[in-house]
């Protein structure tokens, strides 16, 4: 199996291995995942997970911040039977070692507290500074997906994966990649390409088309029905949401119009507005792009072609959300070289 890992990739596990074999094999291992989780980090803190416990011999808990709302998401865990563990619920001070995947300290979409450093950080995401306080890092830009760079320490480790695990790979890497519609690297091809020999494709089928709630339609009637462009972005914007991750999947959505290079989608949900960016150009930045839309006010990020973000609710409340969405598009559409002004509803909306 090594013989299929590029030069980076067994250097990277090399390290990875000498630096656990100088931790405590007593201490307990945290592995959180960004707010939210979506599939792969799910996936990335479930593998790395099994990487320590089967090649280290390690304890380990898996827990994340916020909600698993997405119906794809949710049918994942249950049918895959990934366990979890709500962050809240835990004592930081039961762990000695925390582990972040597919994100970063001191970005305001984990769990970890701003003032404490990772042990070991592991994310496809550019760079943030507070990252190089953290004992270990692995950071790939040029991954698609953070499941890939575990799943090539499953590999190095010797490590079998079982058929649900092989099954959670694939999908993380399908979803992160659009089914290789945008961004990825040869790695992220071999690894799919290699667990998707173990996938389970009945259970593939049962996790990419899920039953959906009456709100998940609701909530998509309201996002056509505010459809506003200008030129080639086109946005639309929501109220109080269900969950947060209904407003990537809507920017996804709104990409597939034809005409249309960038995309914008807010909604409300737990006194933040979030927002998501998308785009068709293969050599943008969306995540520099969402962290000049959010400000010092807010928090974001990504990678490549897609990028989320939120910033915190404006006094008046829910009814100052329009207002801020109104500066959220405007700020979007100069940044992006178009004129605001020029921002209208969708013909036929």
């Amino acid at each position: 199996m090594i013989g299929m890992l590029s030069e980076l990739a067994q250097k990277r596990f090399a390290a990875f291995h000498s630096h656990m074999e100088a931790t405590d094999p007593r201490g307990r291992w945290l592995v959180l995942t960004h707010d939210n989780p979506d599939p792969d980090a799910l996936t990335a803190a479930t593998i790395l997970a099994k990487v320590l416990r089967s090649g280290f011999r390690r304890r380990v808990t898996t827990a994340y911040r916020g909600i698993i709302g997405r119906a794809e998401n949710q049918e994942m865990v249950r049918s895959l039977g990934m366990e979890f563990s709500q962050a809240r619920r835990l004592k930081r001070e039961s762990y000695r070692y925390v582990a972040l995947v597919d994100c970063q300290p001191a970005t305001g979409n984990n769990p970890l507290p701003d003032d404490l450093a990772a042990e070991v950080v592991i994310d496809h995401h550019p760079r943030r500074r507070r990252t190089l306080a953290s004992a270990f890092h692995d950071l790939r830009e040029d991954y698609a997906a953070s499941a890939t760079i575990v799943a090539e320490y499953l590999l190095a480790a010797g490590i079998p994966a079982t058929r649900r695990e092989a099954t959670a790979i694939v999908y993380a890497i399908r979803s992160e990649t659009l089914d290789f519609s945008r961004g990825a690297d040869e790695a992220d091809k071999r690894i799919h390409d290699h667990f998707s020999a173990r996938a389970l494709p009945r259970l593939l089928g049962r996790i990419q088309n899920p039953r959906l709630p009456l709100n998940y339609f609701e909530t998509l009637r309201e996002a056509l029905a505010n459809l506003r462009g200008v030129d080639t972005l086109i946005m639309s914007r929501l109220g109080t949401v269900p969950q947060p991750d209904i407003v990537p999947e809507i920017a996804d959505l709104l990409l597939r119009m034809e005409g249309r290079t960038w995309s914008l989608c807010s909604g409300l949900y737990d006194d933040r507005v979030y927002c998501s960016i998308r785009t068709t150009n293969a050599r943008a930045d969306a995540s520099r792009v969402m962290r000049r839309l959010v400000g010092r006010r807010g928090r974001g990020g990504g990678h490549g072609m897609i990028a989320g973000g939120w910033i915190p609710l404006a006094r008046g409340g829910e009814a100052a959300v329009p207002r801020q969405q109104d500066r959220l598009e405007a700020r979007l559409a100069t940044i992006l070289r178009k004129d605001p002004n020029r921002i209208a509803p969708i013909s036929g909306a």
